[in-house]
């Protein structure tokens, strides 16, 4: 039989990987190393050369996405189709091996699965069977609670001893939870992979059937997974099958959702005999940006150990740029990109990555302004953020309580007891009476109950405060009380792991976009507030639709999002100290070793140029903030690595770095520039920070030494330069 071509593209470890005949084999598989190519390719050599059935090879990955690529890598290897096979996700695959054996499991046959939204209306309904306040026991928390105990495989005589009153509780919750759920027949995603775990101890026979029909695992992505997931693939290889797993330490990033890296040493503890075979080569990136990649996770301790290296060609050196802002930073990179399309490239090669979401707002506002398209990988932009709609409702009803929409959006944002059967009884006094919905809820709560009474005051009272700070103080200031007296900081802040301070993270950007908001209105006649003014333009913003799929667009996502993914030009935006490494994990030295991991996956994304910013001043709440560069930037050595300087600066050239680039960025205005020191007659001397607009319009951000930061108009403001 001719199989030379399984192996003819493959490499010498790859080759090695495809062929290993010992039972337990780990493949550390660098970024850019060809990981789903050595598990086709294995498929390939098992079915065609150990004469296996594709269909008795189990499969697994993360995504349904992977995994359907990865199907029709396999397809297409083999030259047949394997619409059967057993190729998928953890959750798709063990749904699969329940829905064929329900009977075994305890559950009804027509059983069904819940997903996040229908799992937080259960608990919700339990909540309040049980006579608990939501409030106190929140539902996304309680959920990530349920969900946590199951991917840890423990069921509740399972949970630890020395409970907190708070555990205990919660634990009361999962009890009555489950019970709801066996008593519906419905399961959710954790249940799946707990559930079969617990079918398989208890029916030997069952095990013992998959145990031989899967004669070989072959597993993607190892370091990502969770301790059931583990328990499961231990449980199936048993003591006779064959299990290849391929991961790298070094992208573990994902621990923030149960995912554990210290599987792979577990791994190979637990399986006596495992061959390791690290795959370096690097098919993606040029030299420098290997090199300096390796440098900075070199500083990692714990690592199982890999070189990443290329036959590529050396490349350009990483661009270091420190912005004097946050504005400049993304004026910055918006001018790279317009360099870089003048070159003939296309928009969709360029990738804006960034440690946290709100970064995306003021590097959005300068993309729109340049009238380029984007797409926001894994996510929404800015001002469609839910934590972002129901704040901006909040300021457009204290503003205006005929708006039913944002009415209707918030009434029970933070949740208030106010259900559908409330909503109803106004929507109907709002038809019967030409009212809007507030007018109407106030007709309701003096005719109601004393629950529905209550709540309705509190909402109207929040509302009512909110509306008094409107009109007598500036704009950051209001929303800097709003994300406070609406309770929706402390609300988000309850959701669970890197959601919850994701969104706090993007309502303190809110603050800021106030903060660096400024209108002169439309024309003379305009009488429109500067808030009415910032909520229009959070509307038109907002209403920018996203590039369509297909449509040669700037990519733009997290740094957990880019995982997988490759870029010619990759921006790697915000290397601050207190960004990126992010403030909570500088103490942690396991969440500091997560932090540059994450830098690791950052920069491998990028396969021809990669450039890191870093800004010296940073509003964060409205307040100008002053960090240094991330300690990532000084582990890269310096022949790896230029450091641009702003354009005001005397700019030496390097190789490989075009004038072109470098004078993308320009500082002044109006005869001003970033950093230089003036004078004004009534504030007194200062620093310029910040700039917007040009031409009549053109104004700027002073931090003046006794009378604090201000934005000035130049046409209007007397400002003279210090020397």
């Amino acid at each position: 039989m001719d199989i030379s071509y399984i192996l003819d593209d493959l490499n010498e470890v790859q080759r090695d990987a495809v062929t290993e005949e010992l039972p337990y084999s780990l493949v550390l598989a660098g970024a850019g190393s060809g990981k789903t190519k050595v598990i086709t390719h294995k498929v390939a050599w098992l079915s065609k050369v150990k004469d296996i059935n594709p269909l008795s090879l189990l499969t697994v990955t993360f995504t349904n996405k992977a995994a359907k690529e990865m199907r029709g890598r396999i397809e297409s290897i083999l030259g047949e189709q394997l619409n059967q096979m057993w190729c998928g996700t953890f959750h798709g695959l063990f749904h699969r091996m329940l829905k064929m054996h329900w009977d075994e499991a305890g559950l009804a046959k027509s059983f069904s699965i819940l997903d996040g939204d229908d799992q937080n209306r259960v608990i919700k309904r339990v909540i309040k069977k049980m006579n608990l306040d939501e409030a106190t026991w929140q539902p996304r928390q309680t959920q990530w609670f349920i969900n946590k105990q199951k991917d840890e495989g423990r069921r509740i005589a399972k949970l630890p001893n020395k409970a907190t009153y708070v555990e205990e509780k919660m634990a009361d919750i999962y009890l009555e939870y489950q019970k709801t759920c066996e008593e519906e027949g419905v399961v959710d995603f954790a249940e799946i992979l707990l559930r079969c775990y617990e079918m398989l101890n208890k029916n030997p026979e069952l095990l013992s059937h998959y145990q031989k029909r899967f004669q070989h695992i072959l597993v993607d992505e190892f370091q990502d997974t969770n301790e059931i997931q583990y328990l499961l693939l231990k449980q199936l290889v048993g003591k006779d099958g064959h299990i290849t797993v391929v991961g790298d330490d070094d992208q573990s990033i994902y621990s923030w959702r149960g995912a554990k890296s210290s599987n792979i040493n577990r791994f190979i503890k637990d399986f006596k005999g495992v061959r390791t075979l690290k795959l370096e080569q690097n098919y993606r990136s040029t030299t420098n940006i290997l090199a300096a990649a390796n440098a900075v996770i070199r500083n990692n301790p714990e690592r199982l150990g890999k070189e990443l290296w290329t036959e590529k060609e050396e490349g350009e050196l990483i661009k270091v740029y420190r912005a004097f802002n946050e504005r400049d930073e993304a004026k910055f990179i918006v001018d790279i990109i317009k360099s870089w399309v003048d070159e003939g490239r296309s928009l969709s090669e360029c990738a804006i990555i960034y440690r946290s979401n709100a970064q995306s707002r003021i590097l959005e506002d300068s993309i729109l302004r340049a009238e380029l398209p984007y797409r926001i990988y894994g996510g929404v932009r800015f001002y469609e953020r839910l934590e972002i709609k129901n704040a901006l409702s909040y300021a457009k009803l204290a503003i205006d309580n005929e708006n039913d929409a944002a009415f209707e959006r918030i009434i029970n944002v933070p949740s208030r007891g106010i259900g559908a059967k409330t909503m109803d009884q106004i929507r109907e006094l709002a038809r019967e009476n030409s009212f809007s919905l507030w007018n109407a809820a106030e007709k309701l709560s003096e005719n109601s109950g004393p629950k529905v009474s209550n709540a309705l005051k509190e909402f109207f009272s929040v509302v009512n405060r909110i509306s008094k700070i409107a009109s007598n103080k500036e704009i950051e200031e209001f929303f800097e009380k709003l994300v406070d007296l609406s309770g929706l900081k402390e609300f988000h802040g309850k959701e669970p792991g890197e959601k919850g301070r994701s969104r706090v993270e993007n309502l303190e950007e809110l603050v800021s976009a106030a903060a660096g908001f400024f209108s002169i209105g439309e024309d003379a006649d305009d009488e429109r507030s500067q808030l009415e003014l910032f909520l229009d333009q959070a509307s038109l913003d907002a209403g920018e639709n996203q590039a369509k799929e297909n449509e040669d667009a700037i990519q733009m996502m997290t740094l957990h999002s880019s995982k997988g993914l490759e870029y010619p030009l990759v921006f790697v935006a915000g290397c601050e100290e207190g960004l990126f490494p992010h403030k909570r994990s500088v103490e942690d030295p396991r969440q500091l070793a997560e932090e540059r991991r994450l830098c690791y996956v950052g920069m491998t994304r990028a396969m021809e140029r990669l450039y890191l910013t870093y800004a010296e001043v940073r509003n964060v709440f409205g307040v100008d903030g002053f960090s240094p560069a991330s300690r990532f930037l000084k582990e890269i050595p310096e022949e790896f690595k230029y450091e641009i300087r702003m354009a005001s600066e005397n700019i030496s050239q390097s190789k490989s770095f075009s004038p072109k680039i470098v004078g993308g960025t320009d500082h002044k205005v109006g005869g001003f520039a970033l950093g230089d020191r003036v004078g004004h007659p009534s504030f007194g001397e200062g620093v310029i920070l910040n700039y917007e607009g040009d031409g009549s319009n053109a104004r700027v951000q002073v931090n003046f030494d006794t009378e604090g930061t201000k934005w000035l108009v130049l046409s209007f403001a007397k400002l003279d330069k210090i020397s």
